[in-house]
């Protein structure tokens, strides 16, 4: 997967469109992102014991990774994410600027 936790990104399609978060958590096996702050739905709980109280909780909702992209920390725009080999190591690149995506400033 080319999305790491903490990556900053913004969605592409879907209610939330145009507005970017950091990645908080990724689901590999099932090409999910959550997003904070973003696709976030109201539910509302039933109150199970006598005495508990009814309440409505907002649930952050995963993303699917093709809706999202990564925007680069150097150039500040939303760019593809390529592969650079360097001998041993095999770090990402914003394909706009190819200058490497750091994993230190998240």
């Amino acid at each position: 997967m080319k999305l790491k936790k903490g990556d900053q990104v913004k969605v592409t399609t879907g209610k939330d469109a145009g507005k970017s978060g950091k990645i908080e958590k990724v689901f590999s096996k099932e090409n999910k992102v959550i997003v904070s702050g973003l696709n976030q739905y109201k539910r509302h709980m039933k109150a199970r014991v006598p005495g508990q109280k009814s309440e409505i909780i907002t649930i952050t909702k995963p993303l699917g990774v093709s809706k999202v992209v990564l925007i680069c920390q150097k150039c500040k725009q939303p760019t593809r994410v390529g592969f650079k080999i360097l001998k041993d190591d095999k770090i990402r690149i914003c394909k706009k600027c190819n200058e490497e995506i750091s994993e230190k400033n998240k």
